[in-house]
């Protein structure tokens, strides 16, 4: 047992007694530092937004406060899932949106990052590159339909060339932002090191880039649906936009709202898989998403 000096009486006095550092206490300690903050994540947190909206909309169509004519009911719009499904145009009108989603993903994604690459390793480079894309990015991709259909006309191209345009832009500004903002400190070090521009390239910026071109991915991601949605609606003849099209010339409600909510399953599921590898690559960082 260790011993205290009074400072009033300047004798010695026994010291408290530690409590013993036992699991239990650990775990207290840790919930006592981690009161700031979000708190732990929750187990399949991500789906309870979801689930609410779909109580919401359930619990309205059985009230009656929304109209079967404005919105069709949930068991309404499963029931013509179903039948889609049988007669088969659903699955091929769902494989035509993800191939032309994916062409422009690809290009999108590939083209950002070597625009990024290109501004973010010389001055020369953002000299030429970062003016006009900061135009394009004051510009919509779907403003430029009218130009893109003159050019291109109303086929594949044109679909993909759209999805392109709404997709390269947060690559390129995302992936260009954690590039100027790796630590310079590296930078000299590599110096120091004498590393090749591949070696350096490899080593540093590419790690240092990372984060920020994750993050842009999921920007990307959502844009490319999002820029789909639009140019399969006109003059399409296949995939999700042309059979929401072809239900709305017939007013058929509920065909509309399959395809909605098909474009946010897929949008909520590309991005959670994006998110996943994120959390993945970059699980060295510790961040209030931990």
């Amino acid at each position: 047992m260790t011993t205290q000096v009074d400072p009033l009486t300047a004798r010695p006095t026994p010291a408290p007694a530690r409590e013993p550092v036992t699991p239990a206490v650990r775990h207290r300690d840790a919930r006592r530092r981690r009161r700031l903050g979000p708190g732990r994540p929750i187990p399949f947190g991500a789906a309870i937004g979801p689930l609410l909206l779909l109580g919401a909309w359930t619990l309205g169509s059985l009230t009656g406060l929304l109209d079967e004519r404005t919105l069709s009911a949930p068991w309404t719009v499963v029931t013509t899932t179903g039948d889609l499904i049988a007669s088969g145009r659903l699955q091929e009108s769902l494989l035509i949106s993800t191939q032309r989603a994916g062409f422009g993903l690809a290009f999108g994604v590939l083209i950002g990052t070597v625009l990024a690459l290109a501004a973010g390793l010389s001055r020369w480079g953002e000299a030429v590159i970062d003016g006009p894309v900061q135009i394009k990015r004051a510009i919509p991709a779907l403003a430029l339909l009218p130009l893109l259909i003159l050019w291109l006309g109303i086929d594949e191209r044109m679909k993909v060339v759209t999805i392109v345009l709404g997709v390269f832009v947060p690559v390129y500004i995302h992936t260009h932002n954690g590039l100027r903002s790796i630590d310079q400190r590296y930078v000299e070090l590599a110096e120091s090191l004498r590393l090749s521009p591949a070696r350096f390239v490899r080593r540093v910026v590419l790690p240092g880039a990372l984060p920020g071109f994750l993050l842009g991915l999921r920007f990307a991601v959502v844009s490319a649906w999002l820029a789909l949605v639009v140019v399969e609606q006109i003059n399409s003849t296949s995939g999700i936009g042309y059979l929401m099209e072809l239900a709305r010339q017939y007013g058929q409600t509920d065909v509309i709202i399959v395809g909605l909510v098909l474009y946010g399953i897929l949008g909520l599921l590309s991005d959670g898989a994006v998110r996943l590898v994120q959390r993945r690559a970059l699980s060295w960082r510790r961040t209030l998403a931990d």
